[in-house]
């Protein structure tokens, strides 16, 4: 007897989704409303946000904003139509990709519509079934999810492990030498939940033992790390050392799409084979010309940047200097390790901000471990010291009552497992 598709779905949510009933639009889905910024509205009242990822606060930048209107208004939201290689190519998306890669040091790159999609299509391009994949265990959802497009075989190694990476690259050139095909070796700039680099220097350095082509996914790098701003390669001195160079538009650069950098004979080999652009319409003029102003702005203006490590160091300083567990993040993203169950998360995410007027973002299993929380939080340029000085403030009162037990008691009161 066939199952009717659906009776699985509607008996198991999954391990978020069965909280849906109690988290949708407060927890999860929530409405951010008022200008992106540190002081948004939620429900009708006035928070300080740390769950924005404008870490060098472009988008409502005067020169950003301004860019972005002229263009609407010269181009509306359509222009061009059709996929790039049939009728939506400008001088303006080529313009893009010359500096693009002028930026990160690399000899050509290729525009793409979003990152999610670029990286998931970069990966499909970039192997074949003889190929084999060996990527970090803890990597982005994007690349889990291009990996799964592969037909042949890949390792994951330990999160950030050395001696893994080399185990799992021996495994990967064993079998590389038996299908007579070769091995694409994928890690992270910065991991998004944890904060730290990837250990790039390191994995070039392996290059010299192992045969392998090094693709970094740098979204959160990007504009945050290294002298110029031209993310975690630049940072540890090993951006010659990455193959294939990847980030998105929708952190640094506040805007809608992203790019794959590389030598000029594998972008003019993606530009005919991605299949994620060669079946899509071209990234609106809005969001090209408004990203060449935002690079504009990361080439030319330093003391955005310093602007934002000052507010860094400050947030991440202040919570050591308090004795907050914030692992061993060494990029702008800013953890908070906490022990305590999904409902006293809840608890204290609520405590936060209804009493507190703090809003971040709150990770729970399956993200991370069962019987932890992580609350993440997202320093920017546009973040005071003051905002800092009340969040510390606050983070000591919710620590109080999560280890006292007060959160514990109020979810055993008024949240069910549903």
């Amino acid at each position: 007897m066939v199952k009717d598709l659906f009776e699985r779905i509607q008996q198991n949510k999954g391990p978020l989704g069965k909280w849906a009933s109690q988290a949708e639009g407060y927890f999860v889905f929530p409405k951010l409303e008022g200008e992106l910024g540190p002081r948004m509205q939620f429900q009708g009242k006035n928070i300080l946000n740390w769950s924005l990822n404008d870490y060098l606060g472009l988008a409502n930048h005067p020169e950003v904003r301004k860019a972005d209107s002229e263009a609407a208004a010269q181009y509306g939201a359509a222009y061009p139509m059709g996929a790039r290689m049939m009728s939506g190519h400008t001088k303006y998306h080529e313009q893009l990709e010359e500096e693009l890669a002028a930026f990160v040091m690399k000899e050509s790159a290729y525009l793409l519509n979003f990152g999610y999609q670029g990286i998931l299509s970069t990966i499909d391009a970039l192997v074949n079934r003889n190929d084999v994949i060996v990527y970090d265990v803890d990597a982005h959802a994007c690349i889990i999810d291009g990996v799964r497009l592969h037909s042949g075989k890949r390792f994951t190694y330990k999160h950030n492990d050395i001696e893994s990476m080399e185990k799992n690259l021996q495994r990967a050139t064993k079998l590389a030498t038996e299908t007579g095909g070769g091995i694409l070796f994928i890690t992270e700039g910065v991991f998004g939940m944890r904060g730290q680099q990837g250990k790039l220097k390191e994995i070039v350095e392996m290059k010299k033992k192992y045969n392998f082509r090094l693709l970094v996914d740098d979204a959160h790098g990007f504009g945050t790390l290294g002298k110029t701003g031209a993310g975690a390669g630049e940072e540890q001195g090993c951006q010659d050392g990455i193959d294939v160079y990847f980030s998105t538009f929708a952190k640094s650069m506040a805007n809608i799409g992203a790019f794959v950098a590389a030598d000029k004979d594998i972008i003019d080999y993606l530009k005919y084979n991605l299949r994620s652009q060669m079946f899509a319409k071209a990234l609106p003029m809005i969001q090209t010309i408004g990203s060449l102003k935002r690079l504009e702005l990361l080439r030319n203006s330093s003391e955005i940047k310093d602007k934002l490590w000052i507010n860094v160091n400050a947030l991440q300083n202040g919570l050591k200097e308090k004795g907050f567990n914030i692992g061993d993040t060494n990029t702008c993203i800013t953890p908070v390790y906490l022990e305590g169950s999904i409902p006293e998360a809840m608890i204290m995410v609520n405590d936060l901000r209804e009493n507190y007027s703090i809003f971040l973002s709150i990770v729970v299993y399956p993200v991370i471990p069962k019987g932890m929380i992580l609350l993440r939080m997202i320093p920017t340029t546009t973040h005071t010291l003051e905002d800092i000085d009340e969040t510390l403030t606050a983070f000591e009162a919710i620590r109080e009552k999560l280890e006292n037990g007060t959160y514990k008691q109020i979810a055993e009161s008024t949240i069910t497992d549903k």
